[in-house]
């Protein structure tokens, strides 16, 4: 501290040094308001994939919680199998080019307790043949399904597009009638990630002796 000589020959504080204390209180303030801390990575991908009513891309959840794409992808795969290690009631699935929470396959008959008593219209028998024809033979046109079912099914088609389960796709180039195809909800709602995870449907097909048997009965 610098100090002068009074007239009485003492040593005085020099008027520069009257506000030091108080300046260097001031800069101990400065900073006492900081940022809020930063949620976890795990806790901001469960919390976003908690609320989400559709499969999040590994992409968009990046952006979300402001992480590398690589790091956000190897967490939630960490999440998914740490969940169901622990045989906890909900799975963390990739289906439909995302992510979302599923009740757990174990807890099926509670669930169903819950959403199938009386809450939930269901699909009828003709809705379900009418879509399965759809899933195995899109693009496919209403016609076509027709011809499968043995049975008209433009009011069965209708019902399957304002559900989201089908949609429009195109036109057939020689007939120019609609064709129809699955949509990504319909993925969503199986819990499937591609057309590809489709039941294979020979092991439910007759063999050629049986159709070849039941053709001469007929006869």
């Amino acid at each position: 501290m610098a100090h002068e000589v009074g007239a009485d020959g003492q040593a005085q504080p020099s008027d520069g040094d009257a506000g030091g204390d108080g300046a260097a209180a001031g800069d101990g303030d400065a900073g006492a308001g900081g940022a809020a801390p930063a949620v976890p990575l795990r806790a901001a991908l469960e919390a976003v994939l908690l609320v989400a009513d559709e499969p999040v891309p590994e992409t968009v959840l990046a952006q979300l919680v402001e992480h590398p794409p690589g790091m956000v992808a190897d967490t939630v795969r960490a999440l998914a199998a740490e969940y169901a290690e622990q045989a906890r009631g909900f799975e963390l699935r990739q289906v439909a080019g995302g992510w979302r929470f599923y009740t757990a396959p174990h807890c099926a008959p509670v669930v169903e307790r819950y959403v199938l008593d009386g809450q939930q219209a269901r699909l009828t028998q003709a809705a379900l043949e009418t879509l399965a024809v759809v899933a195995y033979r899109q693009p496919v046109s209403r016609g076509r399904v027709a011809a499968v079912r043995g049975v008209n099914s433009d009011g069965v088609m209708r019902t399957l597009v304002s559900r989201g389960l089908v949609e429009e796709a195109g036109a057939d180039t020689e007939t120019g009638a609609t064709l129809y195809r699955t949509t990504a909800y319909f993925l969503e709602r199986l819990g499937l990630q591609s057309l590809e995870e489709l039941p294979s449907l020979a092991p439910y097909l007759p063999d050629v002796e049986s159709v070849a048997e039941e053709a001469g009965t007929r006869r």
